[in-house]
């Protein structure tokens, strides 16, 4: 570790680069699950630069990619039925298609769906469209999941009649572990997600060291908050250690955020959810509790007994990619 510190004035990158691969003694997968590490891993060129017998490989990070086909669709065909209502959902679910259209496609074709940058914002259009029925579209893992809770708070507050919630939020460690149960694909270690742990806490991923024997290590998503965090890995199953480890300190901590996680729990329990890629996880998402079923789409509308396959589009390979059994490169 003083040998990391001496360089990191300097050129810390180079420096832990050469460390890794003086250090690097085993063949190695690390799965990220997190789109933004992807992104950073990508934008940097970290992986090319790793050392050869380091392998990085893209997992379920982004919540857009992993809500099922059938949720697409049935949101799409909700937007056709319910004539009256207003779709609100973040701008990267608009262009997602689904097996006959996409969301984009329906507000082309004269649909009310809009784009929000805070869940907070259904709130006002709600307010100022009182003879419409809003309805947002809530994708997202536990960093977004307590902020779409505290918007339900808020509609209860205002006592608004025609907002709703379609959620989808994902869990990450059933993500986790489904990954590790499928037996498609030897995981010799995790980065786990940084803004995602920040909510829920590190001890959250304990059971990856109690149950598999296998080390985790939280990362910030700076270039060299990358690069460290892989160095701690790789140092970890080095050594044939596996801990959980916290890298992005400055930010992220043991319990995580109890008033964030307060706020998750009095709205959404954990229920059986269905990922793209890896099918039906059990209590992996969350759905909105009884006490606040009068702002549950699915239950107000009777969402989920639309009849709406699942069908993947030909040729697609993102459930495979999803899985880390393919990069986008080799998508057609």
């Amino acid at each position: 570790m003083k040998y990391i510190d001496e360089f990191r004035k300097k050129e810390p990158a180079l420096a832990l680069f050469k460390e890794l691969g003086r250090i690097s003694l085993r063949k190695a997968n690390i799965m990220e699950i997190c789109g933004t590490h992807t992104h950073s891993i990508a934008r940097y060129g970290i992986r090319a630069a790793m050392p050869g017998n380091v392998k990085l490989i893209s997992g379920p990070g982004c919540p857009v990619c992993v809500t099922s086909q059938a949720d697409i669709n049935r949101v799409i065909e909700f937007s056709r039925t319910e004539k009256n209502a207003v779709i609100a959902t973040f701008g990267d679910m608009l262009r997602v298609p689904g097996s006959f259209s996409s969301l984009e496609e329906e507000r082309a074709r004269g649909a009310d769906i809009r784009i929000v940058y805070s869940p907070i914002d259904t709130i006002e259009i709600a307010r100022t469209n009182p003879g419409k029925e809003v309805v947002f579209f809530a994708v997202g893992f536990e960093t977004t999941a307590p902020t779409v809770g505290a918007t339900v708070l808020l509609a209860r507050e205002k006592n608004l009649k025609n907002f709703s919630l379609f959620s989808r939020h994902k869990l990450t460690p059933p993500a986790m572990r489904a990954l590790l149960d499928s037996g498609d694909i030897a995981i010799d270690g995790f980065i786990a997600p940084g803004h995602v742990t920040t909510v829920i806490g590190a001890s959250s991923y304990g059971f990856l060291a109690e149950e598999y024997g296998l080390p985790c290590v939280v990362a910030g998503f700076e270039p060299l908050d990358c690069i460290y965090g892989l160095y701690m890995l790789v140092k970890q199953i080095n050594e044939g250690r596996h801990d959980i480890e916290i890298e992005y300190k400055r930010v992220v901590t043991w319990e995580g955020n109890k008033k964030a996680r307060a706020v998750m729990d009095e709205v959404f329990t954990a229920a059986d959810a269905r990922w793209r890629g890896l099918g039906e996880i059990p209590m992996s998402g969350l759905e909105i509790r009884d006490e606040f079923s009068g702002f549950d789409a699915e239950k107000r509308f009777a969402m989920g007994q639309l009849e709406c396959g699942g069908e993947e589009l030909k040729g697609c390979a993102c459930a495979m990619v999803i899985k880390g059994l393919e990069t986008p490169q080799e998508c057609p």
